[in-house]
């Protein structure tokens, strides 16, 4: 029996048309604020943990890179081959009371490893938020309105970093470190019932064209869903460009809070109102704009997919030394502010390309797959290298040693655009001849 596909319908259209689509990517780009709010807490009150704590900064990058992403990633592949058989929209509401539950157990770590296990259970409950909500997003909008869809989601990293910054440094500068994570996790859980009961499940594949498949063939099992994904060159050189785009984003919003603190004479009040609004700003505006610029370009020139992030990336090197260079907080953030905004071009780029590359019952295991690279490579080992090269260089460079950090991460700006020039040679070649 072959495999039904719904076509486009006009009431298809109006959905998106009349508000409901815009609900839909609302409440979904709220559950990714508070993934990533939760997610990055530990980052931005970095200083005070590692007081209250006593961590190093290798043990700081372990925890906000390696250990989270480990379980983050595994755990969304399965997750993953499941939401693509079952309900999408409940697996993101479970998923986001688990990582807000978890959040909670942050606060009440009493040492190093309570808060590395704690840290885990959030990256296991954060597993199942985004790759499920790429799918929904591809069965709300149409193709030629996903790349603005995809911006407008994306931009849960840097509101929910804004946030995280704001809210975060601020109660913690009034009371304590533990009690935003309290405060965060709450409206975590409260979020999850909320999704749970006003999210519709959308029809897979609405705006996608039938299959031309053959009675009786069955879907793909989940071993050939992951070797179809890296068997495809484009999808494989997609997922490890971000990934190497990831290194750099993650690398530098793990360890800025601490750089611009410790070694350029920020506090922690200071911190939370300009650097939460070079944050919102900066990334906010980056991802809204990449979003415009995929729809507007992509279209006409498939290649656009790789080239604007391999552009964005070169253009904003020069900045980010610079930020690193700088004295003064002043100065060092607004030369930061210009990384901010073009480092995470590659992300509504990738995505975009990624979900229109696949069939629709694939979508989110693909989504999965790509932010297994995108955060194996770029969430476990950004931070961890940081980390481990600020300790590195502490004999020699002492109070400056996390600058020096920063200093061996920029190399993988140029690494990054050469692999996303890899791609739009590879976009144009399958162009051309119809062969992934």
């Amino acid at each position: 029996m072959a495999i039904n596909q719904t076509l486009p319908q006009q009431g298809d259209a109006d959905t998106v048309r009349n508000g409901k689509g815009g609900f839909v990517l609302g409440m979904l780009c709220c559950v990714y604020v508070l993934n990533f709010l939760d997610r990055q807490l530990v980052s931005i009150l970095a200083k005070p943990i590692q007081d209250g704590l006593q961590i190093t900064d290798s043990q700081l990058g372990y925890l906000t890179g390696f250990y989270f992403a480990l379980f983050y990633c595994f755990i969304a592949i399965p997750i993953g081959w499941l939401a693509d058989r079952s309900n999408r929209v409940k697996i993101l509401s479970l998923a986001c009371g688990l990582w807000s539950g978890a959040t909670v157990a942050c606060g009440m770590a009493g040492n190093y490893g309570q808060l590395a296990a704690a840290r885990m259970a959030v990256g296991v409950g954060e597993a199942g938020g985004v790759p499920p909500s790429y799918a929904i997003i591809s069965d709300t909008f149409p193709r030629e309105q996903r790349g603005t869809a995809m911006g407008i989601f994306n931009l849960g990293p840097p509101i929910g970093s804004a946030l995280g910054v704001a809210f975060g440094a601020s109660l913690a500068a009034a009371y304590d470190w533990r009690v935003p994570f309290y405060v965060v996790g709450a409206i975590g859980i409260l979020t999850a019932i909320l999704v749970y009961f006003l999210v519709p499940e959308p029809v897979r594949g609405r705006f996608d064209p039938p299959p031309v498949l053959d009675a009786g063939v069955p879907r793909p099992s989940f071993g050939r869903a992951i070797i179809g994904f890296f068997g495809n060159k484009l999808l494989a050189v997609a997922a490890l460009a971000s990934g190497a785009a990831n290194f750099i984003t993650y690398g530098l919003a793990n360890f800025a809070t601490l750089l611009l603190m410790r070694e350029k004479g920020m506090t922690l009040e200071e911190v939370a109102i300009w650097y939460a609004l070079a944050v919102g700003l900066g990334m906010g505006t980056g991802i809204f704009v990449s979003g415009k610029l995929i729809d507007r370009f992509a279209v006409r020139n498939k290649a656009a997919y790789a080239t604007i992030p391999a552009l964005s990336l070169v253009l904003a090197l020069p900045f980010f030394l610079g930020f690193a260079a700088a004295d003064r907080w002043e100065v060092a953030l607004a030369l930061l502010f210009v990384p901010l905004f073009l480092n995470s071009f590659f992300l509504p780029a990738t995505v975009t390309f990624v979900q229109s590359e696949v069939a629709p019952d694939a979508r989110v295991i693909s989504g999965a797959l790509l932010l297994l690279v995108m955060n194996l490579v770029g969430l476990g080992l950004g931070p961890t290298f940081v980390g481990i090269a600020s300790d590195f260089f502490r004999a020699d460079y002492g109070g400056h040693s996390l600058r020096m950090a920063f200093y061996a991460l920029a190399p993988m700006y140029l690494i990054a655009a050469l692999l996303f020039l890899w791609l739009a040679r590879l976009i144009k070649r399958s162009s051309a001849t119809g062969v992934a």
